[in-house]
């Protein structure tokens, strides 16, 4: 092992320990105390098994009969999650093969972050992680089952799910990807038409049909967001099979992949390989190398705080900033190169990126759902060194993700599509309360100068911490007129961050009594990417506390959330675990 990784690993699991035990414990206890069939009362029994057909219910029934539940995030207006439609077809027919039976255990919302961009909705995106998670947990109250198969693609789905999928790791448990729809235009020209917008040389049908042909097909979006970057990460986890994350949605091989996960699944109960079993600190560390590695989207650094809590191990920023300054950037996909994961998967994809790490000993050897290691499923063949190079030859020495620190708070920057002049700024700060007043100084010309833009009051408590990607084209176009521009802002931006150096996720939060809600106009920011500090030279003279409307668009039913949600930099969560340690 890499002797820095070694050590890094070594103070997790140590800080980690009393919380890590009491979750073992847990998960002993629900191993020990799990209500299965053959335990459950009559009466329970009739009802858990009322609308199987009667072949179905036979099997069900028949002494020491195993039950697949289906926790599955399917709906057809999400062109990621549209293919599991079929999915617990295919799961059903492969489980009375198998001699097993499977019941879809529970629906749960999945929302699109896309669609939502720049509107109301936003609002509720980060919130229903946690909703997910709550959601899953009721399904597989019912206790009827002795495996789970997991059907999630998507930004917060995913997280959602494995953050509850960890509270029954005492569940034999698989994930099934849906794969992504087939490349569209370029990345590059895509980009172009909304740069072309943003300055007025593109009409709205021009950017319409820009976009229709990027996001045109069932499956997930190809660039390497928060999607793709979940994706990505379970199969670096060990929970999809090998080399099965990138199959499209529609090839034979999306289906053949679906029941071999499913017949892997019948070995973990026959075999009684537990999810807890599977993922420990080093399948933790694993997930932050890949996607340090890769450049992935800066939502995990939300995502993996909490996922690591459910299963009773502490990782914070300084966990992730250490994990980068050693990983080296091995990849370049959209938006820090202009492949997509399409490419990324055809030139050796997750396979190679795990050769390429435990070369020099950057990612823990792991156990996965199948009887390999994760060592095991590595693959030496690479076809585009532009996409994927050696570790010997990266793109950059450290990880494309970072944390940056100073009077201001915390920050995460996502640095691998940020050119290396352009990662130290210090500029006058320009500040807003929304996106539209943002957007509306551009279209007056008001904002050709150098500048940080400032945006607080964009926080988990304050308003839901929305994406807030109308900003890009902007500033991008900003920047390409040679402007030095920035932002800073306790809200997000995710895989999607471009070219423009932005500092988000502050914490704490302006609302919160976080100094970014009191910088004003005209005080000097320093945003330094290489030194990792955030600072502003001023007083902090800003009182100003804007009033906004959070009620309408159904906004009024998460104020619980609001209330209650902890700041990003622990994991933008409402859910508190082993808090007495």
């Amino acid at each position: 092992m890499h002797k820095t990784l070694e050590k890094i690993t070594n103070h997790i699991i140590e800080k980690s320990k009393k919380k890590r035990l009491r979750y073992l414990d847990e998960m002993r206890f629900a191993e020990d105390n799990h209500l299965l069939k053959k335990t459950i009362s009559c009466t329970n029994l009739a009802h858990a098994c009322a609308a199987l057909p009667k072949n179905e219910k036979d099997i069900y029934l028949a002494n020491n009969s195993k039950n697949i539940g289906i926790i599955t995030a399917y709906n057809d207006m999400l062109s990621a999650h549209q293919p599991f439609e079929k999915f617990p077809d295919i799961i059903r027919n492969q489980c009375e093969q198998l001699g097993l039976t499977a019941q879809v255990a529970s629906g749960v919302p999945a929302m699109c972050d896309g669609i939502t961009q720049g509107y109301a909705g936003m609002e509720l995106s980060l919130f229903s992680r946690d909703i997910i998670a709550q959601s899953t947990a009721i399904g597989l109250s019912h206790a009827c089952f002795d495996g789970v198969v997991y059907l999630g693609v998507c930004d917060k789905i995913i997280p959602a799910l494995l953050i509850a999928a960890l509270r029954f790791g005492y569940l034999p448990s698989v994930f099934c990807p849906a794969g992504p729809m087939a490349s569209g235009i370029s990345n590059k020209e895509k980009a172009n038409v909304r740069n072309l917008y943003a300055e007025g040389k593109a009409t709205q049908n021009d950017l319409l049909s820009s976009e229709i042909k990027a996001y045109h097909s069932a499956g997930t979006c190809t660039f390497y967001g928060t999607a793709n970057s979940n994706q990505m990460l379970m199969e670096i986890a060990g929970l999809h099979l090998s080399h099965t994350t990138f199959i499209p949605p529609h090839s034979p091989m999306r289906e053949t992949a679906t029941r071999d996960a499913i017949a892997c699944l019948n070995e973990m109960i026959k075999n009684q390989k537990k999810l807890y079993h599977i993922i420990d600190e080093r399948t933790i560390v694993n997930m932050i190398v890949a996607l340090c590695a890769t450049g992935g989207s800066t939502n995990l650094t939300i995502h993996l705080i909490t996922i690591a809590k459910s299963a009773g191990i502490d990782i914070d920023w300084d966990d992730i900033n250490a994990i980068s300054d050693i990983t080296p950037l091995l990849c370049r996909l959209y938006p820090n190169g202009s492949a997509d994961v399409n490419q990324f998967h055809q030139a050796g994809g997750v396979r190679y990126l795990i050769h390429e790490l435990s070369r020099k000993g950057l990612i823990h050897n792991t156990p996965t759902i199948t009887h390999q290691s994760l060592y095991d499923t590595a693959c030496s063949d690479n076809n585009n060194q532009e996409i994927l190079r050696t570790i010997d030859n990266p793109f950059s020495a450290t990880g494309g993700l970072i944390a940056v620190d100073g009077n201001i708070g915390k920050a995460v920057v996502k640095v691998s599509a940020v050119p290396i002049e352009r990662r130290l700024i210090t500029a006058p700060a320009k500040v807003f309360y929304s996106q539209e007043e943002f957007t509306s100084a551009f279209q007056k010309n008001l904002l050709n100068t150098d500048f940080v833009a400032i945006l607080p009051f964009q926080g988990p408590s304050a308003c839901g911490m929305p994406e807030l990607h109308k900003l890009v084209p902007a500033l991008t176009v900003l920047q390409n007129r040679g402007f030095k521009v920035a932002l800073v802002t306790d809200g997000r931006m995710s895989g999607a961050s471009g070219a423009v150096a932005a500092a988000i996720h502050i914490s704490p939060e302006a609302i919160k009594g976080g100094l970014i809600g009191r910088i004003s106009d005209g005080d000097i920011i320093t945003l330094d990417c290489t030194n990792k500090t955030l600072r502003a030279e001023s007083q902090f003279y800003n009182d100003f506390k804007p009033k906004k409307d959070i009620s309408g668009f159904g906004r009024e039913l998460f104020d619980i959330y609001r209330k209650n949600v902890s700041d990003a930099s622990t994991g933008a969560t409402i859910f508190e675990f082993y808090t007495s340690d």
